[in-house]
């Protein structure tokens, strides 16, 4: 499947607009935008930089709004909505293609009988991004103009400018923007902007004027302010001849490699040696993987930062998902399978286990790195669960006992917190074995939508996911007990108990699980997608009746084509649309979303009750379509839970990439 639009997406502006690129820079910067080239999210940009890797991430350069002058014409070949609504100019209508060269946006102008071509990519490790045209075809030349349009704030505001005087200078092959005093300076530079004026073949020059309504509709739908102002810093002029081709790199570095056809080829052969691996990691015995999954496996690698520590300066880490998620602990170990075992890349794992080991506290993970870079937040109770399962996956793909044997003496102080107290009041209950976890006011499972003092899916009490977890956790540490010599014994009892005691779950009356027991509100019979865990994990503690019996309700009410539906649609408190001002959305979050994720554990719970990997690998084959609908190459957060499923949320989502890859590999094996 190749990932390419004409000029029925290119030239219709709702279908174009609707469609995000994206391509990032391995420290946690990205550039984004629409096929269109219009600003629809407070998110995109050519250069949203990570001044404190991963995070700090700052948006620098908007966009470069393009101009050509050919023959007798001029042609504006951007695209900018403003306050009042009225699109002007409407470049998109000279795209006449778009497509992805792996994750490379490559865009194609026709102008007369001219064809101009576009590519926008970074250069990883740094917070640099090239924006290459080639002249393609002509028959006399073109005259390229761009304005640069710039901007100096962090990437979940807006600007209001106000009277902002940025300071805006030339310099060797080039322009130099610093917002204020002990900013961060932008270049933008070119090669083919010389000193000499006689081997130039363009000019820059400086401008200081502001851009006032740029209108972002994405925002407005989600009930945020939707209107910004940019500056427009710099004009480049250049004219190219049928054949030729320059770049203009946008970078926090003062002297950035301008070399872009050696950066191009760079990134090409750090995306082949991608595919390279996850085809090598591949078992002999599998089914050749279809395009749209080698797309996924370029996706998976934009979620993998690096997170420098003191202990290791090359630590990593993943990112939840873009545009606005840093790295959450829960995320990243759901995520840490999917994105790097089954990619052929355990040495990232390896990486990531160690860096989040070092921040364990009171036996818990931490939930989220803040964006300013405060001490972790610590409000979850499954994240640390979830860090069993990924290091059981890694030792099972590697049988690294070095590293089984660093983390182990952390896996048993975790077990020891959690049997006798730790934060949140989650706690081993004496009477049944199972894990209690929930203060009023705090989330702590993954719905943890919260609003204000409002949190909207409390579940406290004892989840069924969290026990699921629980369980796994515990017959996990007794297997790596006996692989290192160490006693096993109390683990084996504790997990025998809470699988003894496991069966509080089932409700003979709906002939599925309970969501929660021992809640404030009693037992809680809503039917959720959580319970799938306990069928999807390698040790279920449910009897195979009723793994088949949760798989059926799961599949019968919650399933859709990208995912399970967080709640029942016959549930009073259902919702099906997911938007609105922040109330509105998070109070859908949990209550109807579907959520891509779940859809590769719903997939390993049919393989593993049915037998049948054909049947459940046709469950993954609409995900293929999505590659083409939202953000382009990768899957979605979350979609509303009534047809058309419409994608929301993040446009790109660690979980859900991983979680169907892994589920993918699991069926052709």
């Amino acid at each position: 499947m190749c990932i390419e639009f004409g000029r029925e997406i290119c030239g219709n502006l709702d279908t174009a607009e609707s469609r995000e690129w994206l391509v990032t820079n391995g420290i946690g910067g990205y550039a984004s935008g629409t096929v269109a080239g219009l600003l629809t999210r407070r998110y995109h940009g050519l250069l949203v930089a990570a001044l404190k890797p991963p995070l700090g991430r700052t948006l620098l350069l908007a966009k470069l709004d393009e101009t050509v002058l050919y023959d007798t014409g001029s042609f504006s070949l951007h695209t900018n909505r403003w306050a009042d609504g009225i699109v002007s100019p409407h470049g998109y209508r000279h795209i006449e293609r778009f497509s992805l060269e792996g994750t490379i946006p490559v865009w194609r102008f026709a102008v007369a009988d001219a064809l101009l071509e576009k590519r926008v990519w970074m250069q990883q490790g740094a917070n640099t991004t090239y924006v290459q045209y080639t002249l393609r075809r002509a028959t006399q030349p073109l005259k390229l103009t761009l304005k640069a349009i710039v901007n100096y704030r962090d990437y979940h505001g807006d600007t209001q400018s106000n009277g902002w005087q940025m300071s805006v200078e030339q310099v060797e092959q080039g322009i130099c923007i610093t917002a204020y005093p002990g900013a961060v300076p932008l270049y933008l530079l070119s090669d083919s902007l010389l000193s000499d004026s006689c081997a130039s073949r363009g000019s820059a020059s400086v401008a200081h004027n502001w851009y006032y309504g740029f209108d972002l509709a994405v925002e407005r739908y989600r009930g945020l302010r939707d209107k910004e102002d940019h500056l427009h810093a710099a004009t480049f002029e250049v004219t190219l001849n049928a054949g030729e081709v320059i770049a203009f790199v946008a970078s926090t570095e003062k002297q950035p490699n301008l070399n872009d056809e050696a950066a191009l080829k760079l990134r090409r052969a750090q995306e082949q040696k991608l595919t390279g691996l996850w085809n090598s990691n591949r078992p002999l015995n599998t089914k050749e993987s279809p395009t749209w999954i080698n797309h996924l496996i370029l996706a998976a690698d934009q979620f993998i930062v690096n997170r420098p520590v003191p202990e290791d300066p090359h630590g990593k880490t993943i990112i939840a998902g873009y545009h606005w998620f840093s790295d959450w602990g829960r995320d990243t170990m759901i995520s840490l399978p999917g994105l790097t075992i089954s990619t052929g890349r355990p040495e990232v794992a390896r990486s990531i286990l160690r860096t989040f080991a070092r921040y364990v506290d009171q036996g818990m993970l931490p939930n989220r790195f803040p964006d300013a870079g405060e001490q972790p937040e610590y409000n979850t109770v499954d994240a640390t669960l979830w860090y069993f399962e990924a290091v059981r996956a890694y030792y099972s793909a590697t049988d690294d006992d070095n590293l089984l044997g660093e983390l182990f003496p952390i896996l048993a102080d975790i077990i020891n917190w959690h049997c006798r107290g730790t934060r949140y009041n989650i706690h081993l209950d004496a009477a049944d074995g199972l894990l209690y976890a929930g203060v009023t006011g705090v989330q702590l499972t993954w719905m943890d939508a919260k609003v204000d003092d409002w949190v909207v899916t409390p579940r406290i009490g004892k989840p069924i996911e969290v026990n699921a977890l629980w369980y796994n956790a515990l017959r996990t540490m007794a297997k790596f007990a006996r692989q290192l010599g160490k006693p096993h014994q109390e683990y084996e009892a504790i997990a025998d108990r809470a699988k003894y005691r496991f069966s509080r779950f089932w409700n003979d009356e709906t002939g599925y699980c309970y969501d929660v027991i021992d809640s404030p509100d009693g037992d809680d019979s809503a039917l959720r997608p959580n319970q799938i865990f306990a069928v999807s994990l390698p040790e279920s503690p449910l009897t195979p009746a009723q793994q088949r019996s949760v798989v059926s309700a799961c599949g019968r009410v919650l399933l859709t084509s990208h995912g399970l539906r967080s709640l029942a649609p016959d549930h009073p408190q259902y919702q099906g649309k997911y938007g609105g001002n922040q109330y509105q959305r998070d109070g859908a979050y949990h209550q109807g979303t579907v959520w891509g994720w779940l859809l590769g554990p719903f997939v390993l719970a049919h393989l593993h009750v049915y037998k049948n990997p054909e049947q459940a690998r046709q469950f993954l084959e609409p995900m293929a379509n999505h590659l083409n609908a939202h953000g382009l190459g990768s899957l979605s957060e979350i979609f509303d839970g009534d047809a058309p499923m419409t994608p929301r949320g993040c446009i790109a989502q660690a979980w859900t990439v991983a979680e169907v890859l892994r589920a993918w590999l699991a069926t052709t094996s």
